[in-house]
């Protein structure tokens, strides 16, 4: 607001402007003004002043209702009605605010904001209130509490804000910028340079920002970039107010006079739809203030300082009847506001008094607001004496208010002990009175005690407790079981939460920080997605399966491979195994081994997760191991000297295969044996209750090298005999794999008690003999390290829960025997290098990746990996060397500490599986990589159709000649069906919430050529065989038709999703250029797509997709059909009654050949923007409706490619 050329008269409230606040009375103030005002010490109204009792409230006229004191003598500088509450918000000269609720102007708060400046502008947020002062941004909530205090430079003279959505803010004032502030950090985000300084006003449309300056301009700025649109010179002097409401801008100021600046009565208006000022406004009052007020019309409401306040269309004439006068209790009108709903005008004086002005006798300040929280009364002094000495005191006594927020009691488990209570004494009344009848006591009941009640006696209560019955105070589990709210929040299932645009505004980014991809969990059983990155980061069988490719059509080997392809090239998106997943559910033995599960188990949590990625890991070892034994072995991994493996071998058997003999001994003296070979060995724990202990080395070996006696059969005496029957290692694994089968609370006792005995022996090998009641401080127990830094011992906390080992050594005996140890750090420095051991058949093996089932009743549960990740994946990610353990646990991804991957605490952490990898095993493998799909796999294909003929062929494969070069144009398009409906809710307040997005299948791939003389012949025309019930083929959008896809009726060119996938695959490894419209679904569900911040990419390069979606789009406005881009720039009509790929890809070509010619092949932006507003303008007269023109024909039916002709 620029006060300059005002009523010289202002300046003799210059010091009381910026006084502090002081009880006595402004000298200029007229006494009998406040007869009727109550006053409390420090000169605030306690009152409103009443209305004459002769004003009386017609409905739809605005008149004055209340009137209110907000401080004494101090002017009011800004008003503000709150969006969100009953409530009027005031700022003074002085720096101080005060709220009013409701139309009673009932004072609800008042604090001081700045002890110096005057309040320049309020805003009001959901949780609190924004002030501007001249250099500080305060946030407060509406009680008076500081949220943030944002200083800003203090050579800035700030005087206007505006919230452009919920979290920023951008602040303008007499300086030749525009701040814009992130309210979530309370940090400068960015500076936008203005061109003409001093930004007093702001607004903002759904087109424009809106910035009036001092100079008397107002200019228009672009919502995305801030640059200049547009610039209107209203005022020669100086801009006093300014609003914009639909398609017009109304503005008032001063023009400047020979002898000074003088209050223009002409308000200038502009036409924002040409950009231009329409008939000025004659008004008849001067014009300091104005408002649009759209109730029934678009009314303007025009106010001087004086206090006349004049109503009148912007478009017509001002009527002198239409004027009112407010009664200012001092000489000039300081500020002025209108309430959301329309109902409520709100005048501030230059003596602190507040005007309010309404249309109807209750009004409401907004259309739907909340309702306002109020201080409760205090309850201290109404309540009875509580006597703390009676140890039966009811605690409830107490009152506590209800809240929902996290208590302080709610400590961090790692502060807290639970102590339960104990049990109290027998009365020894009862002892003395008691009769017995066998070991059952019976006495009267001597009624020294309350029924059912027990005296507190916590400093008693014993330090043993059971976890399990334990009472959380946490708010979150009182209703569940208390030891769940233990479950660390990375560890708990994370899930999308989805908007009406998808996962495009979903902010992966938040989960993941680092540069490895993480798996959605969407996908019908994401279950095992911990495990397939388990596989992925084994260094040689990542290259193994990227290097597998055969001709079966559900192969998991060659899906898995496509799979690692895209969690290589992505950089820290999500990727999703749909692909893979889909092959999965196509396998009789997964759905036998109760694999795959239902949508609704899998969301409830029904199946126990641990068994079943025990039997899903057990599964995708033997199915790949079976997969590579179709294949000849790649040379590529033959080892390094020697002969590699058996012709019946894999290199999955080399890797995982432990080969062993099974002995049977019967009574009789016979003796059996047997040879096989095992992909990986289940923990036996021992049946012990005595509390020994054992090492995880002695258990693994009793589970590897089982003896046991069973009945079996004995050929000698050719009857079932009992036999003992032994297990014998004859060749270790390279990569050992264990199932840890910890399927009831008796495993996980075991777990617990080994822990427990581990630690235990842990801090007595560190620090020699521990009382029991002494507590080690942190510093005292680093230093029970080595004096020489060799050796860092680890923390109590780091070794708590902690049985598994690091390392374990393993030696093949002379006798057929084996020796397991664990194997640390130290063994390794007395025992030298485990590479030089190797020769006497010793191995080290050292923990890659644990498994662990989370328990979590609320969810469900969930599966999550802990995987030591090595120096190759951090080459290729991030350009370093080293070594890091991650916790994997879907699109979430964070770096842990090593000790987290053995710590198991078994209340809501329990292990599932467990990989350990010998040292130094890739360099025993040649882990290049050799893309396996070659040029012939976009040559002709028998269909998988019976009924197919050649009269229905719609495409012609390429010939050797025609084989595609990098750069080269191919036109794609595709058509999808539905083969799970979304499932989604309707809350309360009519919105739709996602709780999980359809799930669609690519039914029909269109490849067209982009260049050369058959420009415009598909090669690709492919439609997908499915297997999968299909809910709904989308007809009327794809095309597709029941029975298009059944290889037993359809007629079409039908073939498998792995084929085609190839073929995109190569053309995407090749470096062909994609055209299409809206490519980035077709890629998302043919799985060729990683996300990629904002946008999304493909496997390809972001230079190889060419989206004529985008290519014709204007930024912040709507996308465009292909239909009616078709229509608009090629005259064709197209898509009439369904879709076609073909004719889609065609018509892609065409618009992207149309766009080069309209941009000069890019060089002239300026131009191909005219044309875009063209676009848009026709657009929005045609309501984006394709008309329907007589004779007008689709490119289908035309003549376009002569070589289509020919076929």
């Amino acid at each position: 607001m620029n006060f300059e050329g005002l009523d010289p008269g202002l300046a003799e409230y210059a010091p009381a402007m910026h006084s502090a606040l002081d009880p006595v009375l402004d000298a200029h103030l007229n006494p009998s003004l406040l007869q009727n005002v109550e006053l409390d010490p420090e000169g605030v109204a306690l009152e409103a002043l009443p209305v004459q009792e002769s004003v009386h409230i017609m409905e739809g006229v605005y008149s004055e209702l209340h009137s209110v004191v907000a401080e004494v003598g101090v002017p009011v500088s800004v008003s503000h009605f709150d969006l969100h509450e009953e409530m009027l918000w005031v700022g003074s000269h002085g720096g101080h605010a005060t709220s009013f609720f409701g139309p009673a102007l009932e004072r609800y708060s008042s604090f001081q904001v700045n002890g110096s400046d005057d309040i320049r502008q309020i805003q009001s947020l959901e949780n609190g209130i924004l002030f501007l002062t001249k250099n500080n941004l305060k946030y407060m909530a509406r009680g008076g509490l500081i949220i943030f205090d944002y200083l800003l430079d203090e050579n800035e003279d700030m005087h206007s804000l505006l919230l452009t959505d919920s979290s920023t803010l951008l602040v303008g004032g007499l300086q030749n910028h525009i701040v814009e502030i992130d309210l979530n950090t309370v940090q400068e985000t960015q500076k936008y340079a203005v061109e003409t300084p001093g930004v007093t006003i702001m607004r903002q449309t759904n087109r424009f920002f809106f910035c009036g300056h001092t100079s008397g301009k107002v200019s228009l700025r672009d919502l995305r970039t801030f640059k200049v649109e547009h610039e209107f010179d209203a005022f020669s002097g100086s801009l006093s107010d300014f609003d914009v409401h639909g398609n017009l801008l109304a503005a008032c100021g001063f023009s400047s006079r020979l002898t000074g600046l003088a209050c223009d009565r002409f308000l200038k208006v502009y036409d924002l739809r040409m950009m231009r000022a329409i008939t000025p406004l004659q008004v008849h009052v001067d014009p300091a203030f104005l408002r649009f007020i759209p109730t029934y019309t678009s009314r303007l409401a025009i106010i001087s300082q004086s206090g006349q306040c004049q109503f009148c269309e912007p478009t017509g004439l001002a009527n002198p009847a239409d004027i009112f006068h407010v009664n200012p209790v001092g000489p000039l009108l300081m500020t002025f506001d209108v309430s959301a709903s329309k109902q409520a005008l709100a005048f501030g004086d230059s003596e602190g008094c507040v005007h309010l002005w309404t249309d109807s006798p209750e009004p409401s300040f907004n259309p739907y607001s909340r309702e306002t929280e109020f201080a409760l009364p205090c309850l201290v002094d109404s309540l009875p004496p509580l006597d703390w000495s009676q140890d039966l005191l009811p605690l409830s006594l107490i009152p506590v208010p209800l809240t929902t927020d996290t208590l302080l009691s709610d400590w961090p488990a790692a502060n807290s002990a639970p102590a339960p209570r104990r049990a109290p004494p027998v009365d020894a009344e009862i002892l003395r009175t008691m009769k017995k009848v066998g070991f059952i006591g019976y006495a009267p009941n001597p009624r020294t005690r309350l029924r059912n009640q027990i005296p507190y006696r916590l400093k008693e209560s014993d330090s043993e407790f059971d976890s399990f019955s334990q009472v959380t105070e946490s708010p979150v589990g009182r209703e569940e079981e208390p030891h769940l709210h233990m479950v660390s929040k990375k560890y708990r299932k994370v899930t999308i939460k989805y908007s009406k645009l998808g996962l495009e505004d979903f902010d992966f980014k938040h989960y993941n920080k680092t540069l490895f991809a993480g798996l959605e969990p969407h996908i019908p059983n994401a279950y095992c997605n911990c495990m397939i990155q388990v596989l992925y980061f084994l260094e040689p069988v990542r290259c193994l399966i990227q290097n597998h490719l055969c001709q079966k059509e559900f192969c998991l080997a060659c899906e898995l491979g496509f799979l690692f392809h895209m969690l290589d090239l992505s950089r820290g998106d999500p990727c999703q195994g749909n692909n893979f997943l889909r092959a999965f559910r196509t396998i009789p033995e997964a759905s036998a081994l109760g694999l795959i599960l239902a949508d609704s188990d899998e969301a409830s949590g029904k199946g126990n997760l641990a068994r079943l990625i025990q039997r899903w890991n057990r599964f995708i070892l033997t199915q790949l191991h079976q997969d590579m034994q179709e294949l000849e072995v790649p040379q590529a991994y033959r080892g390094a000297g020697g002969s590699f493996c058996s012709s019946g071998d894999s290199v999955i058997g080399q890797l995982f295969s432990c080969e062993m003999e099974n002995c049977s001994l019967c009574r009789c003296g016979s003796e059996t044996v047997r040879a096989s070979s095992t992909l990986l060995f289940t923990l036996s724990y021992p049946d012990d209750k005595t509390g020994k202990n054992y090492d995880f080395a002695q258990v693994l070996k009793r589970s590897i090298c089982l003896d046991q006696n069973t009945q079996a059969w004995c050929d000698t005496c050719e009857k079932y005999q009992p036999t003992i029957q032994t297990r014998n290692i004859r060749h270790l694994p390279d990569i050992l794999v264990i199932n840890c089968e910890v399927n009831s609370s008796k495993e996980a006792d075991f777990w617990r008690m080994q822990a427990e005995v581990a630690f235990k022996m842990a801090v007595k090998k560190h620090s020699g003999e521990v009382s029991k009641n002494k507590e080690f401080a942190l510093a005292d127990w680093k230093e029970l390290g080595s004096p020489e830094g060799v050796l860092v011992c680890p923390s109590i906390e780091e070794l708590k829960n902690v049985w598994l080992p690091f390392s374990i050594r393993m030696k093949m005996t002379k006798n057929k025997g084996l020796d397991v140890c664990n194997w640390t750090d130290g063994d390794e420095m007395q025992w030298g290098p485990a590479r030089a051991e190797e020769e006497h058949g010793v191995c080290v093996y050292d923990l890659m990746a644990t498994v662990v089932h989370i328990l979590d009743s609320r969810t469900g549960g969930s599966l999550v990996a802990h995987i030591k990740v090595g120096e190759t994946y951090h080459q290729r990610k991030e350009g370093v060397t080293h070594q890091q353990w991650y916790l994997f646990n879907d699109f979430l991804i964070e770096p842990i500490d090593k000790h987290e991957a053995v710590q198991f605490d078994m209340n809501w952490k329990v292990p599932a599986i467990l990989y350990y990898v010998k040292r130094n095993l890739n360099s025993r493998y040649n882990l290049n990589i050799k893309n396996p799909i070659e040029a012939s796999v976009l040559l002709a294909e028998a269909s998988l159709a019976r009924k197919q003929r050649k009269t229905h062929t719609t495409f012609i494969p390429l010939m050797l000649n025609e084989m595609p070069q990098i750069g080269d144009l191919v036109g794609l398009d595709a058509e999808f069906v539905t083969l799970n409906e979304e499932e989604a809710e309707l809350r309360s307040d009519g919105t739709k919430s996602t709780i999980k997005p359809s799930q669609m299948s690519v039914a029909r791939i269109t490849c067209v050529r982009g260049q050369g003389p058959n420009e415009g012949i598909p090669f690709i025309d492919d439609y997908i065989s499915t297997q999968e019930q299909v809910v709904d083929y989308l007809t009327q959008y794809s095309g597709i038709k029941p029975g298009d896809l059944d290889a037993k009726i359809s007629s079409k060119h039908l073939t498998t999703l792995k084929s085609t996938y190839l073929k995109l695959r190569f053309l995407i490894d090749i470096g062909v250029k994609f055209v299409g419209h809206g490519l980035q679904k077709d890629f998302r569900v043919i799985n060729l797509m990683v996300w990629q911040g904002s946008f999304k990419s493909l496997l390809v390069p972001k230079d190889q997709v060419l989206d004529t979606v985008y290519l014709f789009h204007m930024p912040r406005k709507r996308m465009i059909s292909l239909r009616f881009l078709a229509w608009y720039f090629l005259d064709l009509k197209i898509q009439g009654e369904t879709h076609d790929s073909i004719e889609d890809a065609r018509t892609a070509l065409q618009l992207y050949r149309k766009y080069l010619e309209l941009s000069k092949n890019g060089t002239e932006p300026e131009s191909f923007h005219k044309v875009l507003k063209g676009l848009y303008e026709k657009g929005r007269k045609m309501d984006w409706k394709v008309p329907e023109p007589e004779g007008q024909t689709s490119p289908k039916n035309a003549a376009v490619f002569s070589s289509v002709l020919a076929l």
